[in-house]
């Protein structure tokens, strides 16, 4: 890998998802350490003799590790020129290293005193746990005028266009019954109205638990259908998968011991202090560890019978990690194309460890990175050695997180952390109102939304937003259109990060072969912001003094840029360049302003 260092290094493509083993092999080479000598000591005349007849015995004992044809009769010829005496020494060892020779005996090399490391887990996972586009929406606010709450079948019609917005997994909230005992009113108030729907992750109710569909949504063959109808939008479907329960839930009286209880009788609720979950009791893990394994297993092969290959997983953080090794293991022997996401804001070390016992894919610190050196720092601690065992899915926002920059940075903001999220990372997604730039916050300092969908209906008028012009989802859907052009922003650790002379303009490039794509972004929402960018040729390929023409994929223009570039970019209006350097091979595109 770098000459005098002794590493050594090779791509090795596996042809099937799985796991697989591989060790690493090493050996005495005596064919080399013989040339190497026999290259100095020949042409000083030093032990000719002797080392040419070494070097015809090895070559003869190597031709009998060769399969017989071609191969072997070049490797016995150099033998017998090896222990010609009459030909120069010079004419024998030359005979020895020619390039056909080198070819052969590097297939079938002559090997001593071999060993091998202990086998090492390679798990090989499909593109998808790597690379996508993401879009949370409830079902049960894509009701009709005449019916409000939203049924499977009513929310099959928002898929056209979320798949024309190009996203590959739509993901669905908790789908199951939902409880009324301490039923959450809107905006989380303690007292529910009769007409209050409750909270999804709240599951369970005399109509079913985890492996039940809500009835308002439909059945399970409706669940079915709108599967079905996601596929054929070229939509995959993933499901919440929370391992919790309300009052209501049937194992509370089936299965008492999976609940922590309270010297007064009463099972404790969910806590995030200062959040308190009045409505949901968490389950406990160490008085039946293998029967909830059991009961998880039936439920997650249950919802996969009904088409689903991908789980985001509900604070797994608070479950033992053993339970998850063992969960997603069993899964994954059988149906290794299954991709669950970690939802695990929590530590560091936790976060690493559950990518690192089988969570495919994690939540990340993104959300909350605004500056240019949070970006920089969290985003080359994801592309480095953790990028080996952890894929972030960066969500801008989620149903519980309205982050203060969305608050008071309007659309520019949105439009913004679409763009860092998009090019960032190979796999991001968007909270459905996301598009409509939601970002009204339940009262100052809070992350919550007012008016949470998550405690009530949220119907949106997709079509008057269209109309006038109130989305950015043209945004998002040429995003998504780059994302699937470029391979290079379909990988995770080719983000490189290149200097700009201010702190308000984050410069990056991502490289795949010929593929190189370049993004400068203005992270200041509210002005304006003019800054040189220092981009590191060689790191794109590119010769120090070199200047290309880049095509800037938001715009249509190009331009020709070197290693020293002005920007300019205003919100609202050029919030970022995505630049394809173009090179010699690369189409070129026609009619475009260049500067």
């Amino acid at each position: 890998m770098a000459p005098g260092t002794d590493r050594w290094g090779a791509d090795v493509t596996p042809d099937a998802m799985g796991h697989w083993t591989y060790h690493v092999e090493a050996w005495g080479d005596p064919v080399t350490t013989w040339r190497h000598t026999a290259q100095i000591k020949i042409p000083a005349g030093l032990d000719t003799d002797l080392v040419l007849k070494e070097g015809a015995e090895l070559y003869t004992r190597a031709a009998a590790g060769v399969p017989e044809g071609p191969g072997r009769t070049l490797v016995l010829a150099a033998a017998r020129s090896l222990g010609d005496d009459s030909r120069p020494p010079r004419d024998r060892l030359a005979a020895a290293c020619a390039p056909e020779v080198d070819e052969v005996l590097a297939r079938h090399p002559l090997r001593e005193l071999v060993t091998a490391s202990a086998p090492l887990p390679l798990l090989v996972e499909r593109e998808r746990a790597l690379y996508g586009s993401w879009y949370e929406f409830f079902p049960r606010s894509e009701g009709t005028p005449q019916q409000p709450h939203g049924t499977f079948r009513t929310a099959a019609r928002r898929l056209p266009a979320i798949a024309a917005m190009g996203f590959d997994v739509v993901y669905l909230p908790p789908i199951h019954p939902i409880g009324t005992t301490h039923r959450k009113g809107r905006n989380n108030t303690l007292t529910a109205h009769p007409d209050d729907v409750g909270v999804p992750w709240a599951i369970g109710s005399p109509e079913g638990g985890h492996d039940t569909v809500h009835p308002r949504l439909g059945t399970t063959d409706d669940f079915r259908h709108f599967v079905r109808q996601a596929t054929a939008h070229g939509l995959e479907t993933a499901l919440d998968l929370a391992l919790q329960c309300s009052p209501d839930h049937p194992w509370i009286h089936q299965h008492p011991h999976w609940f922590h209880h309270r010297p007064d009788g009463t099972i404790a609720h969910a806590e995030n202090p200062p959040k308190k979950y009045q409505d949901i009791h968490p389950l406990t893990f160490d008085t039946d560890m293998d029967g909830l394994t059991t009961e998880t297993l039936r439920i997650l092969r249950h919802w996969m019978s009904c088409g689903v290959r991908i789980f985001r997983v509900d604070n797994p953080h608070t479950k033992p990690v053993a339970f998850w090794e063992r969960v997603i293991t069993d899964i994954n022997t059988t149906d290794p194309d299954v991709i669950f996401l970690a939802e695990a804001f929590t530590r560091p070390a936790m976060m690493h460890t559950l990518a690192q016992i089988g969570f495919q894919q994690s939540y990340t610190y993104f959300t909350w990175r605004t500056t240019k050196q949070e970006l920089t720092d969290h985003l080359t601690e994801l592309t480095g050695e953790a990028a080996a065992y952890m894929r972030p899915n960066l969500f801008p926002s989620t149903p519980d997180i309205l982050p203060a920059h969305l608050q008071h940075g309007g659309r520019p903001a949105f439009e913004t952390r679409a763009v860092l999220a998009a090019t960032l990372s190979p796999t991001w997604g968007i909270y459905s109102g996301y598009e409509l730039c939601e970002n009204t916050p339940l009262h100052d300092n809070s992350e919550e939304y007012l008016n949470s969908e998550k405690y009530q209906l949220t119907p949106r008028d997709w079509t008057t937003a269209t109309h006038q012009g109130h989305t950015i989802a043209p945004l998002i859907t040429r995003l998504n259109t780059i994302r699937r052009r470029h391979p290079a922003l379909q990988r995770l650790r080719n983000l490189r990060f290149h200097q700009t002379d201010n702190d308000a303009v984050l410069a990056y490039s991502k490289r795949t072969g010929d593929d190189t794509v370049v993004v400068v972004v203005n992270l200041d929402p509210h002005h304006t912001q003019e800054a040189t960018v220092s981009l590191d040729m060689p790191q794109l390929g590119l010769d120090r003094h070199e200047s290309v023409p880049v095509h800037d994929e938001l715009t249509g223009e190009t331009y020709h840029w070197g290693r020293a570039n002005y920007v300019r970019l205003e919100p609202g209006h050029r919030p970022a360049h995505i630049l394809t350097v173009l090179r010699p091979s690369s189409p070129q595109i026609g009619g475009s302003p260049t500067r």
